[in-house]
């Protein structure tokens, strides 16, 4: 992660369910570059008070607690942006603000794409994962 590194891929899998119909659970299992194996949990779901999408996401590779707040369903209802915060990339214990989105590509078929408010207030892209239904 960092523009000044290459490229790394892993491979994982994921799991995701509904929770009563309101919320989906996805636990996901895999292997995280420069941590190991490691397993994660996304939590998701349309608060009708807030009037948006919110959640959390959590790693079992840190302590932070990422929490989804503002999330926002495009027009065509292909694209979920979710906006949240936590520790900058530059470890100097400095919190950044942080921009996942979700494409629905098909019912098979989704992408995210992460990224970082910069310093210099540009959007960086850190992260693509692609993910495809196991048939």
């Amino acid at each position: 992660m960092g523009a000044d590194r290459p490229a790394e891929k892993s491979t994982g899998t994921e799991s995701v369910r509904s929770l009563g119909g309101l919320w989906i659970l996805a636990e996901g299992q895999g292997e995280m570059p420069g941590c190991g194996e490691a397993t994660t949990m996304m939590t998701l779901g349309y608060d009708s008070h807030k009037q948006r999408y919110v959640g959390t996401w959590i790693g079992s590779m840190m302590t932070h607690l990422w929490v989804y707040d503002g999330g926002k369903l495009d027009a065509a209802q292909k694209v979920l942006t979710l906006d949240s915060e936590g520790p900058a990339m530059t470890g100097e214990g400095k919190m950044a603000k942080y921009k996942d989105a979700i494409e629905f590509k098909s019912d098979d078929r989704r992408v995210m794409t992460s990224h970082v408010l910069g310093d210099d207030g540009q959007w960086h892209h850190f992260m693509t994962v692609n993910y495809w239904r196991k048939q």
